[in-house]
């Protein structure tokens, strides 16, 4: 059978990709990702076995950012505790107690601006929200006046500004706890921590530890690590803290849309074609 095999589709990371399968699978030509990120394969270890490889990225980028804005609007509005307060057996609450703070015209952050970032940026203006952005490389300067987005350099210039940080970068080595202690000690006591892009890009019990302290004032959460987290975690005890179990691209248009994707990179890549949404290894 695995002589058969020439391409792999893998759908929530499944299957594993690892060497004694690689070896396994000797006419394997392609492996074609459902999503953007790409931390769950070695790179390296599947090119070294001739084998090309492809992500979905212009299906996801829409429906992530529309979680990244779903998640910024919920956290700021309250919206999970308000729903709570509502549906309560008691109908007495204080005015504290559903004071979110305003999104319009407030300052956002974005950490990786990539097409997903980019278009939460394109969201973002919508709102009339300030936004900055840091990136490995910064953007055309056409692409940032039509969003009206200053490029910051050094990231921490960013977190002391923004009201809201989005993180929308990839899981690498450089990334793997990007925020941590000292950077939630920069940001605004009065900001909210949105996370889209994977758990392991923060440091999740210094995050835990800031929102008990008042050191931020909220986080939510599209991905944490691991996925899901232990029923004993801090963060699940938290009430300024929303948790959604990555949501991300998981819409039905979506879906159908990733897996078109995929099927049209095994096709090329199987007929000597070039793939259209290709990645090689750093």
């Amino acid at each position: 059978v695995g002589k058969k095999v020439q391409a792999i589709y893998l759908w929530w990371h499944k299957p594993i990709i690892d060497k004694e399968l690689l070896q396994s699978l000797p006419n394997l030509k392609v492996i074609a990702n459902s999503g953007v990120g790409m931390d769950h394969l070695d790179l390296k270890l599947v090119a070294s076995f001739g084998v090309k490889m492809a992500n979905a990225p212009r299906a996801v980028s829409s429906t992530t950012a529309d979680t990244g804005m779903a998640l910024l609007l919920a956290s700021a509005r309250r919206l999970v505790e308000v729903h709570n307060i509502s549906i309560s057996p008691s109908i007495e609450y204080r005015e504290a107690d559903i004071l979110g703070v305003k999104v319009t015209g407030a300052t956002l952050g974005i950490i990786g601006m990539g097409s997903i970032g980019y278009k939460i940026a394109l969201r973002a203006k919508a709102f009339e929200m300030n936004i900055l952005y840091h990136n490995r490389t910064r953007r055309k300067v056409q692409e940032e006046q039509a969003v009206s987005a200053t490029y910051c350099k050094k990231i921490d210039s960013l977190l002391q500004q923004a009201d809201f940080v989005m993180l929308v970068v990839s899981l690498t080595p450089q990334t793997h706890k990007l925020i941590g202690k000292r950077e939630l000690e920069l940001m605004k006591p009065t900001a909210t921590l949105i996370n889209i892009s994977r758990g392991a890009v923060v440091d999740q019990d210094a995050l835990a530890a800031a929102l008990q302290t008042g050191v931020i004032r909220a986080a939510a959460l599209d991905v944490t690590s691991p996925e899901p987290l232990p029923r004993d975690h801090p963060l699940l005890k938290l009430k300024n803290v929303i948790i959604t179990p990555h949501l991300g691209i998981k819409t039905d248009k979506a879906t159908y849309m990733i897996t078109e994707e995929a099927v049209e990179n095994i096709l090329a890549a199987l007929n000597g074609l070039p793939l259209p949404s290709e990645v090689l290894p750093s």
